[in-house]
């Protein structure tokens, strides 16, 4: 039975922190009560600003489906009543936007059986069928006079815009007697799939008037370039946009053939709507990443983001502004340290709004496009996302405390806290039976004596003059970082709730402190990063009473993962003694080398190792865990997935391979169908229960 809460009224809202110090908590937050909370996301706004639509997420656990649906709220009424449901019940939907006059919504829904433009009116009514074309529409974006829709779709090259070809080739391999596959070229599989010859392009179609059919038949859009539109695995609709005249579409596209694998180079192209001219390169002088093009309203300007240094994927993205008319680029806020992650121009083109990383948080900045001169306007916690329509704001923010809650207010008033006005709950809110640990963040003295920072959370039944067991979580990336943001995947929450106190260090090569401090550890992953952890572990015992250091157990994923595996065979005190108790390993590097050679996108492991494995060998052997397996003594339990092709499934079970033939306490948790991440509900329930009962053995509570 699915324990799920329903949006609450937001009288009931207001009401509930006094009702919350009003009964003692009875317990701590679960992973049952994680996989199964309710999220909001993808707030839009109506021009005049005055309404407010999001998207709402609800997961029957039993099943491990999930429904998305539309809500909207009146911001200009100041009653208590809750958000209303948009779409209709049984609809599961995507991808939402407004038309220029806010009058329409727009979402992509797979309710007839594949993924297809839907719109309906804001002020209610029954979803109408916009496309109805051969394979599922991966994403769109509407033109500005509302007549015609760009979106992508995974297709063959030689089907052109006959979509249907597309569908009867993929038929036609699915059913094939043989199952083998012939590649020239890399990729062979990214992230986790494997590839079966298409890619996804860039169509157009013209939007069907009212009560006519859905849409069948599309143009083609840029198919001379040989690159995927939207990026692969994570590009979306923010990768293209329409200009302001509806005349062309500028998309964020990698042409680079055989050396996709190792290349970082996306350029922005324009390419005409009509299909009848050749798309043009705005951004060829660029040899690094260009992307997240959005023009201003009046057309004049492209703002976007790029980065400078080819082959680098954590590399600073600096906001540019280019001339349409001349060409001519510049960058808005030189001396602005941090790496914008989106871009919101203001209505007259004078501001960008961005969020960004920044000391451990994700605020929500100001940028002045003449000067550069930067104001942070949110702080306390991560905006995942946000609208601006006029001076109203609409964001999500999460926190180590919730995950993301719905807020607007006024861009004038923002940095003045109480003048935000609370849309939906928070995790507190949804779960009034739930205490959650207080958390602090702290800094020291690190590598090179540069101060470092990091994150303290007590567990959920905290009381002074007592000690915690603790897990010592280490983030993945490894330009990363574990700061004051929710997680449905590694949330230091799910261990603080289980009794644990939790410290998390963001070493050097974590984002949000400065390029340079990113920068530090490329070619020095057992370096400065291992003595930032070993200097902040002392220092969080030394600040931190209640921190039992002889009860404590390591914890990462990915590069995190990495880190387990050289901690396993280099941290150790002069006696010989290992600073943990036991280790977890998710989907780490076990062997640099090889790591080297099976990994899919080439350009993270050349980078970070200064060439290829044939070339720089001595990079990729100088910090690697595999020279150092017969110092491991340490308990560990591995957990791997068979999907993950960015650190293959070789790589966990050359560790837990090794740690059995050592003969050290160990144990694999193998998933065949997850990737990278475990994201499938039940999954993660097992993930948490295995992980907590390993903890349990070896530290207690």
């Amino acid at each position: 039975m699915s324990l799920r809460l329903a949006l609450l009224p937001l009288c009931l809202i207001a009401a509930l922190p006094a009702v919350a110090q009003e009964r003692e908590a009875a317990r701590g937050l679960d992973v049952r009560d994680l996989v199964q909370l309710d999220r909001v996301s993808a707030p839009l706004l109506t021009a005049d600003g005055r309404q407010l639509v999001f998207a709402h997420r609800a997961l029957d656990f039993d099943s491990g489906k999930a429904e998305t649906a539309l809500y909207t709220r009146n911001l200009l009424t100041r009653d208590m009543a809750p958000p209303k449901r948009l779409t209709p019940v049984g609809w599961n939907v995507g991808s939402p936007t407004l038309s220029a006059d806010g009058q329409t919504v727009y979402f992509l829904s797979g309710k007839n059986g594949s993924s297809q433009l839907f719109a309906m009116p804001l002020a209610g009514g029954t979803p109408r069928q916009l496309t109805d074309v051969a394979v599922d529409i991966g994403s769109y974006q509407v033109s500005p006079d509302g007549a015609r829709v760009a979106f992508s779709a995974d297709t063959f090259g030689d089907c052109a815009a006959d979509l249907a070809c597309t569908k009867q080739k993929l038929a036609e391999n699915k059913d094939a007697k043989a199952s083998g596959v012939v590649y020239d070229q890399l990729f062979v599989r990214h992230w986790d799939t494997w590839k079966d010859g298409t890619m996804s392009r860039l169509f157009v179609a013209d939007l069907p008037a009212a009560r006519e059919r859905a849409v069948t038949t599309v143009r083609a859009l840029g198919h001379e370039l040989e690159g995927d539109i939207p990026s692969k695995p994570f590009g979306g609709a923010e990768d293209y946009t329409w200009a302001p005249d509806g005349r062309s579409v500028v998309a964020s596209v990698k042409v680079a053939g055989r050396e996709a694998p190792w290349s970082t180079n996306f350029d922005l192209y324009r390419i005409d709507a009509t299909g009848e001219a050749a798309p043009v390169n705005l951004t060829s002088a660029n040899p690094a990443w260009d992307t997240g093009p959005v023009f201003s309203e009046d057309g004049a300007t492209l703002f976007y983001r790029a980065m400078k240094r080819p082959g680098f994927e954590a590399d600073r993205y600096a906001l540019m502004a280019m001339d349409v008319a001349s060409g001519q680029t510049r960058e808005i806020a030189p001396k602005w340290d941090r790496s914008p992650s989106s871009v919101t121009p203001s209505a007259d083109g004078s501001a960008l709004y961005v969020a960004a990383q920044d000391t451990g948080e994700y605020p929500l900045f100001r940028v002045d496009v003449a000067s550069g001169e930067v104001t942070r306007l949110i702080a306390d916690g991560s905006v995942s996302s946000f609208a601006i329509a006029g001076d109203t704001v609409a964001l999500t923010r999460n926190s180590i405390q919730s995950g993301d809650t719905l807020y607007t207010g006024s861009l004038q008033s923002l940095g003045v806290e109480s003048q935000l006005r609370q849309i939906t709950p928070t995790a507190a809110e949804r779960l009034p039976d739930v205490a959650f640990g207080d958390y602090e963040q702290f800094s020291f003295k690190g590598a090179g004596n540069e101060t470092v920072y990091g994150y303290v959370v007590k567990p959920w039944n905290y009381q002074e003059g007592q000690t915690y067991p603790v897990a010592f979580l280490i983030h993945g990336g490894p330009q990363g970082s574990f700061g004051n943001g929710w997680s449905y995947r590694w949330n230091p929450q799910t261990y603080a709730g289980q009794g644990y106190a939790v410290v998390m260090i963001d070493f050097h090569g974590s984002t949000g402190y400065g390029q340079a401090f990113t920068d530090a550890i490329s070619g020095d992953w057992g370096g400065k990063p291992l003595e930032d952890l070993q200097k902040g572990w002392t220092a969080a015992q030394q600040q931190y009473a209640f921190l039992n250091g002889d009860r404590a157990c390591a914890l990462g994923a990915s590069y995190g993962g990495y880190m387990i595996n050289w901690i396993a065979g280099n941290w150790f005190d002069r006696q010989g003694n290992a600073p943990f108790k036991c280790l977890v390993n998710h989907d780490g590097v076990f062997d640099t080398r090889s790591m080297g050679y099976v990994t899919e996108e080439l350009w993270f492991t050349e980078w970070e190792n200064k060439g290829t494995p044939f070339d720089q060998p001595k990079h990729y052997e100088r910090w690697n865990p595999v020279n150092h397996v017969a110092n491991w003594k340490v308990p560990m339990l591995v957990v791997q997935g068979e999907k993950d092709y960015r650190v293959p499934v070789d790589q966990g079970l050359s560790t837990f391979t090794a740690l059995q033939r050592k003969g050290i306490e160990s144990k694999l948790l193998y998933f065949p169908d997850e990737n990278h991440w475990v994201l499938q509900p039940h999954n993660s329930v097992l993930w948490h229960d295995t992980v907590n009962a390993w903890l349990k053995q070896h530290i207690g509570e």
